[in-house]
């Protein structure tokens, strides 16, 4: 139906998260319309992006340097490691501009069913920077699921005695939430971390 080249283009759309068929048809099109310098932008900036980005040697996070901006930035609290489960989510706390200390990135969540395991993830990575650092806060702050709570657990279990003050998010019922439509265990979080009204 379509010239091998729109085909082809459709198809490498198709790999990226979110996108179908009928998305990756758009997208294909739409590069039709683009300028040349437009499109020569589009592909640099992938093999760029594929040859420069890397994980931190530090935290694990995203960068183009031996340490990212954080790791690198002496103004950062060193007393509170907020510990998250992808490099999205440092991007997300950042954004908010309302945590100031360091971030360590494991590599997803202990998930037995799919075979991730704790060796997996770079647990004794985590471990061993924590070790190190001296740390007076770890701050867990994994997606709410199963598999977050495993992982919490997990670690805790490991990081007790040493001393260390571990929290994990708030979660519970979100602002503007219909409670018919929550489910139970965002129900029952939300009892449980209930807090006194000031």
């Amino acid at each position: 139906m379509y010239p091998e080249s729109i085909k082809n283009l459709i198809e490498a759309f198709k790999y990226l998260p979110g996108i179908g068929e009928k998305t990756a048809e758009r997208l294909a099109f739409s590069v039709l319309e683009l300028e040349d310098e437009q499109v020569d932008l589009f592909k640099d900036s992938i093999f760029e992006v594929k040859k420069k980005v890397h994980s931190c040697k530090k935290c694990n996070s995203l960068t183009e340097d031996d340490e990212c901006y954080i790791c690198s930035d002496n103004s950062r609290s060193n007393g509170t490691l907020c510990v998250v489960d992808d490099a999205k989510s440092v991007i997300l706390f950042e954004k908010l501009g309302v945590f100031h200390g360091k971030y360590h990135v494991l590599n997803g969540l202990i998930s037995p069913l799919d075979g991730v395991n704790p060796e997996d993830i770079g647990i004794d990575i985590l471990i061993d920077r924590i070790t190190k650092e001296k740390y007076k806060e770890i701050i867990f702050a994994f997606k709410p699921c199963i598999e977050g709570e495993t992982t919490s657990l997990y670690i805790k279990k490991i990081l007790e005695g040493m001393n260390l003050k571990i929290t994990r998010l708030a979660s519970g019922v979100p602002m503007g939430a219909d409670m018919e439509y929550l489910d139970s265990l965002t129900l029952e979080r939300a009892l449980n971390d209930r807090k006194e009204i000031e």
